[in-house]
């Protein structure tokens, strides 16, 4: 053999090293893409997947790929998903993936204060990337209306589940019907809310005949239930 063909089979099997090399990267960031899109099946709004490049120039050869979610991992914006070799050799990687997430939440359309009750016309819906912003963000109008604010917003600001409250069916100072209901009867009576509850809230009354005080539960309604 000469020379010449002895480097030019040399350059043909360092393409063919380098071609096997690559696909197999190419199935490493394959097998991440596909575990993060089953992992965001049902998120709202539209997601999109970009998988970045490898730090790595080969790998050694592997039958069997897993993905995995590393500690911390968030799906959602920059985050990092890992891939593991079952056989025949032993590695693991961490795959740069981008989640963008496209949908429509709520913000404020002017400054609202604190206790204030939301109506429609205090709200406007946007669309935008879902990962960029906190956890918990409302993505309907009809989740916040009727419902009162924790703390002040300025307009623009998005809102999130944790910052409402269920609106006061009872207040501090009311006079409240009491009704106490067991097997096959009910008796009410009249009192004084001693506290504010919203639905399913404990509400204290401090009754009008004896002056005792009772805790009960608040009802949609406005009267307190107590149960024996």
């Amino acid at each position: 053999m000469s020379l010449r063909c002895f480097f030019l089979l040399l350059a043909l099997l360092l393409d063919a090293v380098a071609a096997v090399a690559a696909a197999d990267v190419d199935v490493v960031r394959d097998t991440a893409e596909r575990y993060v899109r089953l992992q965001t099946q049902g998120m709202p709004g539209q997601v999109k997947i970009t998988v970045g490049q490898l730090d790595v120039e080969r790998l050694p050869p592997c039958s069997a790929h897993e993905a995995y979610t590393p500690p911390g991992t968030r799906f959602s914006g920059q985050t990092r998903i890992g891939v593991r070799c079952l056989g025949p050799n032993v590695w693991s990687v961490l795959v740069p993936v981008q989640i963008a997430v496209t949908g429509n939440y709520v913000v404020t359309a002017r400054p609202l204060a604190s206790g204030q009750m939301i109506q429609e016309g205090d709200l406007s819906v946007v669309t935008g990337d879902l990962s960029t912003l906190p956890s918990g963000i409302i993505g309907s109008a009809a989740e916040a209306v009727g419902k009162t604010l924790r703390n002040s917003l300025a307009a623009g600001q998005p809102l999130r589940a944790d910052q409402l409250a269920a609106p006061l069916v009872i207040r501090q100072g009311q006079s409240v019907r009491v009704i106490s209901r067991g097997e096959g009867f009910a008796v009410s009576g009249e009192g004084r809310a001693l506290n504010n509850a919203s639905a399913g809230q404990v509400a204290q009354v401090r009754m009008s005949s004896g002056g005792q005080t009772i805790n009960g539960i608040a009802q949609i309604d406005g009267t307190v239930e107590v149960g024996f």
